[in-house]
Formats: C-alpha cells, structure tokens, sequence
C-alpha cells in the first residue's frame, strides 16, 4: 500500500466519515481507488481495536492515521440529537437545512444555531447514486455512431489549425471501433462514414442507433422518425436498421460515447497533425496496436478476441457499394420534361404542372413520385447541356398559350423570323419552344432587321437552329457597323479636304504675340500665390 502523508490521510479519513464514496474520494483528492479501499479497510481495523493507549506498533500506526473519535460521541454532543427523527423526516421531504431550523425553532424550541442543524443534517443526508440498467446484446446486434472532435489539424495552404469533426462507430457486444475525421459533415458525408465502418468491421450490424444530427435524422420522433433519404437509402442498400436515440438521452449510445472520450483523451490528447490524412492512418495504428488489444474494464475480456467472437455473426456485405446520389425536386414542364442541369428529360408518366422528384447519380437519372417515392422514368445521363432526352413519339406538338405569344412575337420581328419559328415548333414540338425564345430574344441585343435577315440565310441554308441565327446575326450587325464607320470616315476625310485650313486672316495673330500673352499671365499667376502666401503668414 501506498504511505500517504498526513494530511492526505486526515483528508481521506474525513471524506469516509462524511459518508462519501470511493470515487467520489478519488475525484476530488486524485488518489487511486485502490489506495483509498486500502487505508479505509486499515481505519476500520484500527477502529474496531480501539486501544486506549497505543504501544509499540500501534503507536507507529497513530502517527501516520490521526486518532478518530467515535460517532456516537459527535452526535451525542450535537443539539440537534434529541430531534433527529424529526430531521430525518424531513429530509426525506426533500426540505433544506434553513427550513428544518426554522421548523425547530418555532414548533420545537431549539435553542441552538442554523450551522449546528447544518452540520447535523450533512451528517445524516445520504446521497443515492443514480442508478442505470446494465443492457446486453447479442454479437452483431447493435452499432453506437455519434460526431466529436478530433486533434488540431493543420488547414491545407495555410499555417491555422483547426479541430475537425471525429466520426466514431462502435459495436456494442465487443467495444470494437472504427474512427475517422473530416473536415465537414453532409447528409452524403455522414452516408458515406458509415459505408466505410461497415467496410472496416466486414460485415453490417443489426441496427444503428444514433443521434437526432441533421445528417442523418430530419425529424426526430420517438416511433415514426423521418431519415435521410441519403441515409436510409445506404442504410437499406446494407440492410440496417436506424433506431435514433430519444432527444436529449446519451446514455442511451453510451458506448461510443465513451468511445469518443477514449480517443480524445488517450489517443489525441495534446497532439497536432498536419493532414487529415496524418490523423486518419495514426488513429488506424492507435486502434489496431493499442485500442483493440486493451481489456475492457467490464467485460475483463480483450477487445479484438470479442470481435473475433462478433465478427461472424455480422451480417454479409452486398458485393457492390452503395451509389450515392443528389436529389431535387423539379416541376414536369408544358413539353413533358423536367430540366435537370440545362438537359430536357421525358417525365411521363408524371402530369403537366406536377412536382417529381428527381434522384441524379454519377451515371444516370430517375424521376420519381413525389409522394410515394415510385421510380416513374430512368434516363442515362446526358453530357452535353441543352440535350434532349425525349422520344419523338412523346413529343407534344400542338400549341400552348406560350407557343402564340412566341410566335407572335417573331411575327412582329420579320416575315423569316415568323416562318424559321413556325418549322421549328412544327419538327421539334414544344420541347423546341426554348429555341424560340432565344431567336425571340436576340432583338433585345441587334436590330430586329438583322434578326430577320440570318433567319432569311438560315432558312436558304437550311439550318434550323438557334446557334446558327445567333452567329448570322452577330456577322451581320458586325458587317454594318463596319460600313457605317466606313462611310463616316470617307464623309470626314472629303469634307476636310473640300474645306482646307486657312492660314491667312486677319483675326490671326502672329505667334510671337501669343507667346508673350501666355509669359504675362503666368507672371500674373505667380505674383498672385506670393501675395496670397505672404497674406496668410502673417494672419498667423
């Protein structure tokens, strides 16, 4: 055992008196429980003895453990002893010392003070520890997932460092963990992490439980809460279950939040990286060499022989990952398409007007119910913008309120441009209206004369196009300045040289008399300043 000095000792002995427990002791005074459960053990020995004079070993014990008196003794010299059932009623009321006093004093006669009830009522007051439900489960029933903070991280391209987001997913039956950090958190992000957990342990839990974040609960309730779609999605693709923790209730994933304290406080605690990266590949070594080889204080089992135990009651990875996605919700246009990305995509079934929803991966793209989540049409994704995703079987060709307000706007620009817009409307249908407005539009910028010309060479050529008016225009209405600058200079070089300069008048000076006018009112000038100066020193 651990020789204490004495003062630690008297401290020890004070805090067993005043009913307190061993870690309670161990938190205020720093002292390992061992070494308090020991010398508790040597006072009630010491106690029970109770020597009226100590000799020879017992002397030496007395000096190193300060004499205590009896309990009996202390409350017998307490006035508040002959009302101690009263007190002790009381307190068990839940009323306070300065109630109990006031009681004492006006139905009771106390003659003492507020501090002896005070003292008297520490004495008896017994604290109750709260009290928790020792849960069990079975290997590969349950994962823990919840957000900390990782180790200060350098910011890349800069000297600052910052604290990233620490992901932590614990397995409950064997405490084994897989940690990363991040620099910021999605609803994608939060996916992916828990992709790259079930990756990292080799197989998928029965369910997840998890906090109420955004990322992956958008509605938090106790029976029906709404996820992630994102979120549910992955989790459906491995065949996990969410259960989100009641709202405000960690105790509920108290695993991993001890698994998050482990690693703050063991792993990072005082230490720097200069990458995610660097922080990543040291919590893999700390976990693999340290974290798993440690044996857990409760179960007195080592943590990587439980998840060898655990591992094979994980349920089977599916053999291809999940394919992440973006969703958006967009309204099915008058031409039967939603525009994704400027890309026209055919949305039948779904009504003219109606809300879709429209899921965009890397490859391709689905239109869904908004209501019911249905898969209503699939399309592989376009890669130029302006395609048009659109079978001409589908293609609506009779004329909307829109299609008569473009057309009569393009009759008002020319008899071409009235006729290009008409066979556009007439080959591609509604789904062409867009072309129309750019041809529409380009009066906004060039002369409507010069509009209608290009549509005039267009329809020659027979390119039926926006791209193509758009570029005779812009030749068109660059070729006319040219001519109008063009004839403003040969108008100005023909009326000077008609003109000529004349250099002889009788209103025209010599030169000489010029100069000396410019000499004498720069004379002039500079006498002003030196008056105007010498004027303002000496107001000063």
């Amino acid at each position: 055992m651990n020789v204490l000095k004495p003062h630690l000792q008297t401290t020890i002995w004070t805090l067993l008196q005043a009913n307190a427990s061993q870690r309670e002791i161990e938190r205020v005074t720093g002292i390992s429980r061992h070494t308090i459960r020991a010398y508790q053990q040597r006072f009630a020995a010491e106690q029970s003895n109770c020597p009226g004079v100590a000799t020879g070993s017992e002397a030496v014990a007395s000096q190193i453990a300060p004499p205590r008196p009896p309990a009996s003794l202390s409350a017998a010299t307490s006035l508040c002893e002959p009302h101690r059932e009263f007190i002790d009623a009381q307190l068990r009321l839940g009323r306070n010392a300065m109630a109990i006093y006031q009681d004492l004093v006006d139905h009771h006669g106390f003659a003492g003070q507020y501090n002896s009830v005070k003292r008297f009522v520490a004495k008896l007051r017994h604290k109750v520890p709260e009290q928790f439900d020792r849960l069990s489960f079975l290997p590969g029933e349950e994962m823990q997932v919840d957000y900390g903070e990782g180790a200060p991280t350098r910011v890349a391209g800069s000297e600052r460092y910052r604290k990233p987001r620490l992901f932590v997913a614990t397995l409950r039956y064997s405490r084994a963990s897989f940690r990363c950090v991040v620099w910021k958190s999605s609803q994608r992000v939060w996916a992916e992490l828990h992709e790259r957990a079930f990756r990292h342990f080799g197989g998928c839990p029965q369910y997840v439980v998890l906090d109420n974040l955004k990322e992956g609960v958008l509605t938090p309730d106790l029976y029906e809460p709404e996820l992630n779609k994102v979120y549910a999605a992955t989790l459906g693709h491995y065949g996990v279950v969410a259960d989100p923790a009641r709202v405000r209730d960690p105790n509920r994933k108290g695993t991993v939040e001890h698994a998050i304290g482990h690693t703050q406080s063991t792993a990072l605690k005082g230490r720097r990286f200069e990458s995610l990266e660097a922080q990543n590949e040291f919590l893999a070594h700390w976990e693999r060499n340290w974290a798993a080889k440690r044996i857990h204080g409760t179960e007195r089992r080592q943590v990587q022989a439980m998840f060898e135990e655990e591992r094979a009651h994980l349920k089977a990875l599916p053999l291809l990952g999940m394919q992440y996605f973006d969703e958006v919700e967009r309204t099915v246009c008058d031409d039967s398409c939603v525009r994704v990305q400027h890309c026209s995509y055919a949305a039948r079934p779904a009504a003219i007007g109606s809300k879709v929803l429209v899921r965009i991966y890397v490859q391709r793209l689905e239109i869904r119910d908004i209501r019911t989540g249905k898969l209503l049409r699939t399309h592989a994704k376009a890669e130029r913008p302006g395609t048009v995703v659109l079978p001409q079987d589908e293609r609506v060709f009779n004329p909307s309120r829109e299609t008569r307000l473009i057309l009569r706007q393009a009759s008002e620009i020319g008899e071409h441009a009235a006729r290009l817009c008409q066979l556009l409307f007439a080959i591609e249908g509604r789904v062409g209206q867009r072309k129309l407005w750019g041809i529409v539009g380009l009066v906004r910028r060039y002369p409507a004369h010069c509009v209608n010309a290009a549509c005039a060479q267009a329809l020659e050529q027979g390119i039926y196009s926006y791209k193509r008016v758009q570029g005779l225009t812009e030749s068109l209405f660059a070729e006319a300045l040219a001519a109008i600058e063009a004839q403003a200079s040969a108008s100005s070089t023909t009326t000077v040289a008609a003109a000529g300069l004349t250099q002889q008048h009788e209103l025209i000076r010599e030169a000489e008399e010029y100069g000396d006018l410019f000499a004498q009112a720069a004379a002039t000038a500079v006498c002003t300043m030196v008056a105007t100066a010498s004027t303002q020193r000496s107001r000063s």
